[in-house]
Order: structure tokens, then C-alpha cells, then sequence
């Protein structure tokens, strides 16, 4: 049997308002670091932050997903092309990750609660971009607390 490859990291870019301003709440609001060298602002140019080993983010000015995007327009405000989900290990770190974003200026979607498929909630970044928070369960779908 073969394997396809691998792809690592993989890098998931989401248009900004304002630069700064998402960079702080990644930084502050998520924990994640960023990485690159500074530019005169202070903040790297590309903006990216480590998710994990396999993943990336990079946050680019919403004028400049023209050159890539073409002829397909990105979501209209109040409209989501994705939810990018995170797996945290317990049921508190939901709640944790969840406040903390929006103490750095996310709002809440979904409040964390036991769902059929686990415990998990919702929030929106500043920007709108939808994240899903979830405690991971084990392979016969037991939450992992």
C-alpha cells in the first residue's frame, strides 16, 4: 500500500482588517507565536504564527488576497468560508481558550457545552473568522478527561 505524502506545514491565511490589531489578539488572545523577522511596525512582515508542528497562519490585509483569490471574493461580513478547528485536551482548557479570546477582543458564537460529538464552543476573531474549540476524545470517542 502506498502513502500519499506529506505536507508540512500547511498554511492557512485569513484576510485582516487592521494589522496590528490581529496581531495582538493572536498573540494575546490565542498565545501563538509569531515568527519572521520584524518589520519597522514591529510586527513580522509576513504576519505568521505557529498553530502547531504541521500548521501555520498567516494574516494578510484583506486587499492583498486580490492577487490570489482572482475572480472568487472572500466572505462577505457575517458570512464564514471555514471554522477552523482547534483540539485542546480537557473540557476547561475549552473554556479557557474560549475566555481568554474573548477578554482580547473575540466574541463568543457558541458557548462551550457538551455536544452529541463532545464538548466544544465557538468564537469569532475580531476579523469574524470562526474557531471551534473542542476537547479531544479518544479513539472509541470518549472525551479525554
Amino acid at each position: 500500500m502506498t502513502v500519499g505524502r506529506t505536507l508540512a506545514p500547511v498554511t492557512v491565511s485569513l484576510p485582516v482588517a487592521d494589522r496590528m490589531a490581529a496581531y495582538t489578539f493572536y498573540r494575546d488572545g490565542l498565545g501563538l507565536a509569531a515568527v519572521g523577522k520584524l518589520a519597522e511596525d514591529g510586527v513580522p512582515e509576513p504576519l505568521r504564527f505557529v498553530v502547531n508542528d504541521g500548521l501555520r497562519l498567516m494574516l494578510i490585509p484583506a486587499d492583498g488576497f486580490d492577487w490570489v483569490t482572482g475572480d472568487h471574493t472572500v466572505a462577505a461580513p457575517g458570512h464564514s468560508e471555514c471554522v477552523l478547528a482547534v483540539p485542546v485536551g480537557a473540557e476547561r482548557e475549552v473554556d479557557e481558550m474560549i475566555a481568554r479570546a474573548v477578554r482580547a477582543g473575540a466574541r463568543t458564537v457558541s458557548e462551550p457545552d457538551h455536544r452529541p460529538w463532545g464538548y466544544a464552543g465557538a468564537f469569532a476573531d475580531p476579523d469574524g473568522h470562526l474557531w471551534l474549540i473542542q476537547a479531544e476524545q479518544d479513539a472509541g470517542g470518549e472525551r479525554a478527561d
